[in-house]
């Protein structure tokens, strides 16, 4: 059933009346609470209530449980990540160094590498990368499995996240294919914000 509101006053007494039954529903202390419309504050001193202004300009934050908020928004900027052979040299510009492939890189020490993380985990596994053997035409097919294989590493792919909100990232990998290998689906995830 829909009901006409002739007026203004009817129309905000309807919106008073539903924040709070929102209000007496999600108590203030929930950080999930968000109002389009003003919410009824009761002053005791003047024994009148006033409305608060409704939340519109801020995106609404939430806990990640260990007293920090993040942001509802799950998009890393673009500027933010990098992909790298472990065969060019590093520069300042890389940031955080984060090896992803399940082998260290032929060939290369480990002090000239300047490698600060190196998260085995969420490399592809040993059975999708000798599959896969870098052949263009496995591409697509390639990109679906390893996708899936992430999912099954959600922390390994949280810190990733986390070390690119904190500033920028470079993905190392030590593939001759700069097209075709796991830092690219890596990189497009954590654009994606999935």
């Amino acid at each position: 059933m829909t009901r006409r509101l002739l007026n203004q006053d009817a129309r905000k007494a309807l919106d008073l009346q539903l924040d709070t039954e929102l209000q007496e529903t999600f108590p203030a202390s929930d950080p999930l609470k968000i109002t389009r419309f003003s919410v009824p504050e009761y002053e005791p001193r003047s024994g009148m209530a006033k409305l608060t202004p409704p939340l519109k300009s801020r995106t609404p934050d939430r806990s990640n449980g260990k007293g920090r908020s993040i942001a509802m928004s799950r998009k890393t900027a673009a500027d933010r990540i990098r992909i790298k052979r472990a065969y060019e040299p590093a520069t300042s510009e890389d940031g955080t160094r984060v090896l992803i492939d399940r082998l260290w890189p032929r060939g290369v020490k480990k002090t000239n590498a300047a490698i600060d993380e190196w998260l085995k985990a969420i490399a592809p596994s040993t059975q999708l990368r000798k599959w896969f053997g870098h052949a263009p035409e496995r591409w697509p097919e390639f990109r679906r499995r390893y996708r899936s294989e992430i999912q099954q590493h959600p922390a390994e792919f949280e810190r990733l996240r986390e070390l690119a909100q904190d500033g920028p990232i470079t993905l190392v990998y030590a593939a001759h294919d700069d097209a075709h290998n796991d830092a690219v689906v890596l990189r497009d995830l954590l654009l994606k914000g999935n």
